[in-house]
């Protein structure tokens, strides 16, 4: 490591910031880039498993929340792009590699959502195992993107109220709808205990090394047991992992799932991969058109 960077190191660790015009180690850059662009990834293709629900919601309110909640994940995709075009790769790049499968995004957005109980587990559980990574990424090294996690942070906190309601209307309604709640719930643990990653010590973590992330895969993780275990057993729910336990030094043991399965889904062979990249692939090329046009009037 050369003495430049040593000393951009040094500035990150101890909490210092980087602004998209400082120098930074081309090392730096292309994890920060594959980084924020899988979270964009993530975001855009988050919508997909929620969207089928639009018009299938039990009510007109349930009809706009979710709307509202859709609209967000894409407008957070956005912002997203933007950060990864500063760092010198355009979206349409992005978007190109995405529908390849050249790029990845998150494990949860590869499976398939079954009932109405899914909306519910994902808005409550999916969502609240995300924020709790993105609220570690507030402390992020690259300052652009973590003022950018100030707005999506907020706006996530009210989808997990709307998922906890959507859930607790289903489990105090008749016996068929707790029994959808608890369908999707045995369902979303696997991919839920596999989100946060397998459990690389901090200090074999590179994206801590520089302070892209300020967490460890393993705490966040026991920071989503610790906050929501309770509250599923709270409502009478089950989990299907017979080792979930907390221990008396409030370390929570589980199941080791399986992260060899974990790497083939997020490479695109997860149970929906397929239908989602094809239908990104096809939504990309209906509205074309409108780039092609608008960028015919701007020349």
């Amino acid at each position: 490591m050369d003495a430049r960077t040593e000393e951009f190191l040094a500035h990150v660790q101890s909490g210092g910031l980087v602004e998209t015009g400082d120098w930074m180690p081309n090392e730096y850059r292309k994890r920060l880039t594959k980084f924020v662009e899988m979270h964009a990834n993530s975001e855009l293709m988050g919508v997909l498993p929620e969207r089928d629900w639009i018009l299938r919601a039990p009510t007109l309110q349930r009809k706009l929340a979710l709307t509202a909640k859709i609209q967000d994940e894409a407008g957070h995709a956005q912002l997203l792009y933007r950060i990864v075009e500063d760092l010198g790769k355009p979206r349409e790049a992005c978007l190109d590699d995405l529908i390849a499968g050249k790029s990845k995004f998150h494990n949860v957005f590869h499976y398939p959502t079954k009932s109405w109980g899914d909306v519910g587990v994902i808005a409550w559980l999916v969502d609240a195992a995300a924020i709790i990574s993105q609220k570690a990424l507030l402390k992020c090294s690259y300052a652009p993107y973590a003022r950018i996690m100030r707005k999506i942070c907020w706006e996530e906190s009210f989808h997990i109220l709307h998922g906890r309601d959507v859930v607790l209307t289903l489990v105090t309604g008749t016996p068929e709808q707790r029994e959808l709640v608890q369908e999707a719930l045995d369902r979303w643990w696997e991919p839920l205990m596999m989100f946060h990653g397998n459990p690389i010590p901090a200090d074999d973590d590179p994206m801590v090394h520089w302070r892209i992330k300020s967490q460890a895969n393993e705490e966040a993780r026991q920071q989503f047991l610790e906050g929501y275990v309770p509250q599923v057993w709270e409502l009478g729910l089950t989990l299907p992992d017979p080792k979930l336990e907390r221990g008396e030094d409030g370390i929570w043991a589980y199941t080791e799932p399986d992260w060899e399965k974990l790497q083939a889904v997020v490479s695109g062979n997860g149970p929906a991969s397929a239908e989602r990249i094809a239908f990104r692939k096809l939504s990309r090329a209906e509205i074309d058109w409108v780039s092609r046009t608008v960028l015919a009037e701007a020349a």
